[in-house]
């Protein structure tokens, strides 16, 4: 298997620590990409039209796309049930937890490209702070949840990790 990635990238950061996790680092062997907002990247673009990082190439050409998806597929292929709860409640609620994590991620990404990346003359102000605001209601929401922290290691945990990191 081949992980295409950016050190900077909390979603490959995600994926790095699930396959510690699971067992499979080993088994991957990691490719640097380079993807940016407004910059072309042809190569890049036949392995996913989205540009986005990080995805994981298999052994016989096909495509895991989306850092979350890439953490279940290497949960089951150690498996099953390491990272993500195989059924019932705990299983949605560790998605779902998740799912906040990961669009927490997204804003703040969003928030480095519009000052990092934007012309400065294009940049939105309000747009910014309304991301920002998000990911700083997201943590709110996870400051007093001992429940995400004390319980069995799971996506979520790595995901608060990842957002923390960033």
């Amino acid at each position: 298997m081949k992980l295409t990635f950016s050190p900077a990238s909390p979603f490959a950061r995600k994926v790095r620590i699930a396959a510690i996790e699971t067992g499979l680092i080993d088994k991957i062997e990691f490719i640097p990409a380079a993807v940016a907002p407004g910059q072309p990247n042809d190569e890049y673009s036949k392995i996913t039209p989205l540009k986005k990082l990080p995805v994981l190439i298999l052994d016989n050409g096909d495509v895991i796309l989306d850092s979350y998806v890439i953490v279940e597929y290497l949960d089951e292929l150690a498996g099953g049930n390491k990272l993500v709860p195989a059924s019932g409640p705990d299983r949605w609620k560790v998605k779902s937890d998740h799912s906040l994590l990961q669009g927490m991620l997204d804003s703040m990404l969003l928030c480095r490209y519009e000052k990092m990346v934007r012309p400065e003359g294009l940049r939105w102000s309000d747009w910014h702070k309304d991301h920002w605001n998000r990911a700083w209601a997201g943590m709110a929401r996870f400051e007093n949840r001992n429940d995400v922290l004390s319980g069995p290691f799971n996506i979520a945990q790595i995901g608060l990790v990842c957002v923390l990191g960033y």
